[in-house]
């Protein structure tokens, strides 16, 4: 067995063997073998991510084996990514990045299967689930206190999902990013997780 798919099969150390589900929804710590189906699902979203360039099976092999899963035996990750799955079917994957331990905040990445992204009812439930889920991760077993998000000004059903969860609109960065050949507008919402609106 390879080293990847060997340390793929374990989860974060700083997480309890059973994680938060709702309903038909669970998730688990990210699965080696869900890597490449992710590498697709980026390469096609390229205008909603901060990724420049299309993803080869070299360069996303490389990434998980030097960032992602090295950091299972951390106490303190730099990042915890999960797979999320519907029916037992892996539908997306996100998870917290960018961790501050000392601050005890993170930023919530998420991205879903494009095939569920073209309804809008179904991206609205997908979506809303997950941060529910990462929420409850979040406060329950990493005791983080602040979850923020940035959203490209492209995507309201994604903002009016973030905000039903309890986000709070915090700021606007003006054309801070290019989207589709177009200088966009960059979103800021956070939450407390202390706060009664989580």
């Amino acid at each position: 067995m390879s080293k990847s798919k060997s340390l793929a099969q374990h989860r974060y150390c700083c997480l309890s063997e059973v994680l938060p589900s709702e309903g038909e929804y669970h998730i688990t710590s990210i699965r080696y073998e869900d890597i490449f189906k992710i590498k697709i699902w980026r390469n096609e979203q390229m205008d909603i991510l901060r990724q420049k360039t299309i993803l080869t099976d070299e360069v996303q092999n490389k990434y998980f084996n030097t960032v992602i899963f090295p950091d299972f035996s951390s106490h303190e990750p730099r990042n915890i990514l999960v797979s999320y799955f519907c029916q037992s079917i892996l539908i997306g994957y996100g998870g917290l990045v960018h961790i501050d331990w000392e601050a005890r905040r993170a930023e919530v990445s998420f991205l879903l299967d494009p095939s569920r992204v073209r309804s809008s009812e179904k991206y609205k439930k997908d979506f809303i689930v997950f941060l529910s889920l990462i929420k409850g991760l979040a406060q329950s077993q990493l005791k983080l206190n602040r979850l923020f998000t940035e959203t490209y000004d492209v995507r309201p059903v994604h903002i009016k999902c973030l905000e039903e969860s309890g986000f709070l609109f915090e700021g606007r960065m003006r054309k801070h990013v290019v989207v589709a050949g177009q200088l966009t507008d960059s979103l800021i919402h956070g939450c407390l997780l202390g706060e009664t609106n989580v």
